[in-house]
């Protein structure tokens, strides 16, 4: 048996670490042109629920550990003024630590055996266990893995369900040395992250390695509302300006981020020999969960391949699978309702309360 991964993100990666740690020969074709084509993102919050799960399957968890920024999981609330609601420091015994995205994929791709990832091999169509990639050339799976993220081309043989804009979008600012250059705004977002969340609206940020703060200003509106990225920084007029620097101090331009996803109950018949991890099975809004699903997906699919035939491999993965995506997508609302809805912030002082 054969793997074939499309997608070299951390659910495919994860999946290539597993079956190589079990003996079993996959190949990952990915896209871009190297691993450092583009930037991998910001921080990743990996739980003791999921993501550590499946590091620890990958028997990667002492390299984890040195990839972990001490302090990160500080969190605080703050209202539009600046006035903290709540506040939870970080004493090192939380179950989310947190660490950087491209940092994790550099560790997921050093534990591999050269030549495992196959770089710029961009695919432009599959059809039943044939990939065909831009360069002409083809491949056929033994098993053909889908971790292609939200506009997977190996999902279109298990449904034709496509992702459809949720209603709410990021734009993404960054702020370089913010501790001497923005003290005020460092200070508001703490040693972690920060939410300040409003109806409609808000305004998040979490301070990454060094003195970066990386933020989201999430808003709902319709797609065509984000034409004129310039109209932001006015829809917090009368918002503490420790909180409004982060947009309009910006080191750089503001990235339209708009929030696709799958149904949350989404799921499809077996189709022999091919599955999807991640976002290419259950794609949902940015919730903290994401990367989580997608490394748990790898791991558990690549467990299921080193211990049973491929058709019950499959099938038992993608039950246990639509269980958990289902499961997670109804937190995932109920947090936004959190965030956003009319109660906000209240909504999330009292969740994070019970937490």
């Amino acid at each position: 048996m054969h793997v074939t991964i499309i997608g070299a993100g951390l659910g495919g990666l994860t999946l290539a670490r597993v079956l190589h740690v079990n003996g079993i020969p996959c190949t990952a074709y990915e896209a871009e042109e190297s691993p450092s084509a583009r930037t991998q993102g910001g921080m990743l919050d990996i739980h003791d629920y999921n993501g550590q799960i499946a590091v620890e399957a990958a028997g990667l968890m002492d390299e984890f550990q040195r990839l972990v920024l001490p302090g990160r999981q500080a969190m605080r609330v703050l209202d539009s003024d600046g006035t903290v609601l709540f506040e939870k420091g970080d004493d090192g015994t939380g179950g989310r630590p947190e660490v950087q995205r491209a940092g994790l994929r550099q560790m997921l791709l050093d534990s591999l055996p050269p030549g495992t990832v196959r770089w710029g091999c961009k695919v432009t169509g599959v059809e039943g266990r044939t990939v065909t990639f831009a360069d002409g050339s083809t491949v056929v799976a033994d098993v053909l893995v889908g971790a292609d993220g939200a506009w997977s081309r190996v999902r279109a043989l298990v449904t034709d369900v496509k992702p459809e804009y949720t209603g709410m979008s990021f734009v993404e600012t960054y702020l370089y040395d913010a501790d001497t250059r923005h003290p005020d705004v460092a200070n508001a977002v703490g040693g972690g992250s920060m939410f300040a969340p409003g109806q409609g609206k808000g305004i998040f940020a979490h301070r990454e390695s060094g003195d970066t703060l990386h933020a989201y200003v999430e808003f709902s509106r319709p797609l065509e509302w984000f034409d004129d990225l310039g109209r932001i920084a006015g829809e917090f007029e009368g918002w503490a300006p420790e909180l409004t620097k982060l947009i309009t101090e910006s080191d750089t331009e503001p990235v339209f981020r708009p929030h696709y996803a799958l149904p949350s109950e989404h799921r499809w018949d077996r189709v022999p020999g091919v599955t999807l991890v991640g976002d290419a099975a259950h794609l949902m809004p940015p919730n903290g969960e994401g990367a989580n699903l997608a490394m748990l997906d790898g791991a558990e699919l690549g467990k299921a391949l080193a211990t049973k035939d491929v058709e019950t491999a499959l099938a038992e993965y993608e039950e246990a699978m639509f269980e958990r995506a289902a499961h997670t997508a109804a937190d995932s609302e109920e947090m936004v309702q959190s965030l956003f809805g009319d109660e906000s912030p209240q909504k999330l002082l009292d969740l994070l309360v019970e937490a």
